[in-house]
């Protein structure tokens, strides 16, 4: 029997590390959500100072040598523009990429949704996937906004990105909304034996996913411990989260318990001067 390998968060920081059970294979760091150019212009593209290329790679490089890492895989959503890529952000994703590449790291991108025209922008040395994702050591590794390929869904265990997952805590000075990235781990259960209707599909084996944190610190976070996630964000929320068990935990470790689930919210109520305007 096949043993699992290791999805282990590095301490601190949006980013696991895929621990392969035969130790001889390589680790790999995987990250979501980098969304170059998040509130950027054109005349700079970049946005503010906390998303500034130079600074992100940085940060990745340090990541991958404190975890003894070999590569980097990145699931999903490399640049922030949903289609196409404005000709201003062409080098800053360019940039970002040759400058982890010449630390001698191997970089792939699994697509995501924002990263629609971003392939001809980037050093052909990165390996790119296709949206419906990658198995790296038997674990299956998409982005979030669509099911997986037919390959990953006989993986044992799951990453993706594309959530923003967060937890809302009290309020402090420095953080007004309360608003902390956070890790889910979700338990996912058997699936049940496929109906008439369903034989001949491929039913999904995991029974572990992780969602990982968006590694730009002004990506966005959904508060998952007070309200279900915007639109855009609510099929991996709906088709995994609900399915399963899911267990939130702070970038620095802390186990912040069962995620629970916020009520839908309820239709308007037609009562009192709105129900007049009804014929």
């Amino acid at each position: 029997m096949a043993v699992d390998a290791r999805l282990v968060p590095v301490p601190g920081s949006p980013a696991l590390v895929i621990e392969p059970a035969d130790r001889t294979h390589p680790r790999t760091v995987v990250i979501a959500d980098l969304h170059l150019g998040i509130g950027g212009t054109r005349a700079h593209p970049e946005g503010p100072p906390e998303g500034f290329a130079r600074r992100l790679a940085d940060d990745l490089v340090g990541i991958v040598k404190t975890a003894q890492a070999d590569t980097v895989l990145i699931a999903g959503d490399a640049k922030h523009p949903i289609v196409g890529t404005p000709a201003p952000l062409r080098p800053v994703v360019f940039g970002f990429f040759a400058q982890v590449l010449g630390e001698g790291i191997p970089v792939e991108l699994v697509l995501g949704n924002h990263d629609v025209g971003i392939v001809s922008h980037l050093p052909r040395e990165v390996a790119v996937h296709p949206s419906g994702g990658v198995l790296r050591e038997g674990v299956g590794v998409f982005h979030g906004h669509r099911w997986p390929s037919k390959e990953l869904l006989s993986a044992r265990q799951l990453i993706a990105g594309h959530l923003h997952p967060g937890f809302r805590l009290a309020p402090t000075p420095d953080d007004p909304e309360g608003k902390r990235r956070c890790w889910v781990r979700v338990e996912l259960p058997a699936s049940p034996p496929p109906s008439r209707r369903r034989r001949g599909r491929a039913e999904m084996a995991a029974r572990e996913l992780v969602i990982v944190p968006a590694f730009h610190p002004l990506a966005g976070v959904e508060a998952l411990n007070r309200n279900r996630p915007a639109r855009g964000r609510s099929f991996l929320y709906q088709r995994f989260l609900l399915r399963g068990t899911p267990r939130a935990y702070l970038l620095d470790g802390t186990d912040l318990g069962p995620l629970p689930r916020p009520p839908v919210p309820s239709a308007p109520s037609l009562e009192g001067p709105e129900a007049r305007r009804v014929p």
